[in-house]
């Protein structure tokens, strides 16, 4: 019948004693009287049996402790996970030795010995306070870096008076260093508080020849772990760097010297119209055709001076229709050693921001930079408050006549002139351009921003417009000379949005802008002319001239007036 498991192996020196036992039975069983020499010669045999046995112990045991070498090499290098080898690596200590309990001590981080793990003979962990070793002994061997083996440390000389070995009653102890080349990185220790004489110089030999299959385990497996260490730190460092490339507002894109595109953004991607995965490997101008060849020639500068360009901005016309705006940064990629490896170039569209750039300064045409500012969209609302404010009214006077005679283009760009001297003089003294009223200019002051001296800024605007339009008068033909009339009125009226949410108006209202509208319909060609509320405000700064009272629409008694001639 077959046998199910293999039965352990009979030693060479085991069989030798069963052979001289045997023979030692055959010459007990013979009688020496009647085969003495039968007798003699199984004597002889025992003898020589004997001493054969004597010297094949040491081989075999050597043979032992190779095979066991060998099988402890193979072991201990079957993983690289640091606390599983120094666990394999103490219980085999502990089970070639004999020995009661094994530690295994290495170099912490401050270069200090520090236990690791300690194990017993039924292969558990020890726990902490029973951490009873012999220092003295560990400090011999990791000073002279050889093992120190006695077989009585009560008893041996050298350790005679210590008193860790009192303390703990130490006996047999075995202590070898574990190097790596020539550097020690630990030691292992193994003792047995109870008998004596446990372990020999071939257990010492053995411990030795493990110890350095060990350390090299143990290093290797140290080196893993830091490896593994490292790779866990560079692949959080590497997944942080995605999280923040990705969420880089700006397209940015890596390409190598042969413009052959590396890296490319979430925003890149979005930017350009197409997966990162149709951008990445691909030449930079198959990615954006639409520039290509106003980019080539800012390529090729940054590789050939390894300088950046910074604010680079491009426009062209889409296949589609309409325009697209970029702006580019180019830079140099260098690698840790500052050689170019290609370029990255972070890419922004500013097609949006340049359409909205333009219907602001459309918008500031029309409207005064202080209305502005003023503007909250989410606060705006229809409707206004009572202010006191000065009012200014300027109209281009023979108009009608020029116009009978000239094209709508001349018309528009004649005109155009005019009333940009006048709302240029407004803006000067940080007024309010209103509105244009065909070929008239309203606008107030004081609002909404605060001035105290705002009657005098509008008289300042009036005279700015009489000395703009005698310039223009040397620019224009004798036949576009026209001029204009100005009338100013301080007091109250209402500011606000008027109108409803989908067409509104910043402007004021109320008898005020009436009047100065009636006052300006009287001034004369290049005359100005302001009401007595206006004039009491300026009177110490402005030199004027009382004028006949006004007869206007709207009112039942005349306005008294007078004309401004200058500033004192």
């Amino acid at each position: 019948m077959a046998t199910t498991a293999r039965s352990k192996a009979i030693s060479i020196n085991d069989q030798l004693i069963a052979v001289t036992k045997h023979a030692a039975t055959l010459r007990s069983s013979l009688d020496a009287a009647k085969a003495p020499e039968a007798v003699e010669g199984l004597r002889n045999l025992e003898g020589s049996l004997v001493r054969i046995s004597e010297v094949l112990i040491p081989f075999e045991q050597r043979f032992s402790h190779l095979q066991a070498l060998a099988g402890i090499g193979q072991i201990v290098n079957s993983t690289l996970e640091l606390d599983e080898v120094l666990q394999i690596v103490m219980d085999t200590i502990v089970r070639l030795t004999e020995a009661e309990r094994g530690f295994l001590m290495l170099r912490d981080e401050r270069g200090e010995m520090a236990i690791r793990i300690a194990r017993n003979w039924e292969r558990e962990s020890i726990n902490e306070n029973e951490f009873a070793i012999s220092k003295t002994i560990v400090q011999r061997v990791i000073q002279g870096n050889e093992a120190v083996l006695t077989t009585n440390a009560l008893e041996d000389q050298r350790f005679s008076g210590q008193e860790s070995i009192i303390a703990f009653n130490l006996r047999s102890i075995l202590c070898v260093p574990l190097m790596v080349k020539t550097e020690l990185i630990g030691v292992i220790y193994t003792d047995n508080r109870i008998r004596t004489g446990i372990f020999s110089e071939s257990d010492r030999d053995l411990l030795i020849a493990f110890a350095n299959q060990a350390a090299v385990a143990i290093e290797n497996a140290r080196l893993f772990s830091s490896l593994k260490r490292t790779l866990a730190e560079v692949t959080e460092l590497k997944n942080l760097m995605d999280d923040v490339f990705a969420s880089i507002v700006s397209g940015v894109i890596t390409a190598d010297v042969q413009d052959q595109v590396t890296l490319c953004n979430r925003a890149a991607a979005s930017i350009l119209g197409r997966a990162s995965a149709e951008i990445v490997g691909r030449k930079i101008n198959d990615v954006v055709p639409v520039f290509a060849n106003d980019i080539t020639p800012h390529l090729e500068a940054v590789r050939n001076n390894d300088k950046p360009i910074i604010g680079l901005e491009l426009s062209q016309t889409r296949a589609q229709g309409g325009n697209v705006d970029w702006r580019l940064n180019l830079s140099p990629l260098k690698d840790a050693g500052q050689k170019t490896q290609g370029v990255a170039i972070v890419l922004d569209d500013l097609t949006e921001r340049k359409k909205l750039e333009a219907q602001r300064g459309l918008l500031q045409r029309m409207v005064s930079p202080a209305v502005l500012d003023q503007i909250d969209p989410n606060s705006l609302q229809v409707g206004g408050k009572k202010v006191y404010i000065t009012v200014l009214f300027a109209d281009v006077r023979g108009f009608t006549s020029y116009s009978e005679k000239h094209s709508p283009e001349e018309l528009v760009a004649v005109l155009n002139q005019y009333l940009a001297a006048a709302a240029e003089a407004v803006l000067a003294q940080e007024g309010t351009v209103d509105k244009f009223l065909g070929d008239a200019v309203m606008a107030w002051y004081n609002a909404p921003i605060l001035q105290t001296d705002h009657t005098l800024r509008a008289v300042k605007s009036a005279l700015a417009i009489r000395e703009a339009i005698a310039k223009l008068h040397n620019e224009l033909p004798k036949e576009a000379h026209l001029d204009f009339g100005v009338g100013i009125h301080y007091g109250e009226a209402v500011l606000g949005w008027i109108g409803t949410e989908k067409r509104l108006e910043f402007t004021s209202l109320g008898d005020s802008v009436n009047t100065t509208k009636r006052i300006q319909e009287n001034s004369a060609k290049n005359q100005i002319l302001i009401s007595k509320e206006a004039y009491e405000r300026v009177k110490d700064e402005v030199e004027a001239n009382p004028f006949a009272p006004l007869t206007v629409k709207g009112k039942t008694h005349p306005l008294d007036v007078f004309e401004v001639v200058g500033l004192k």
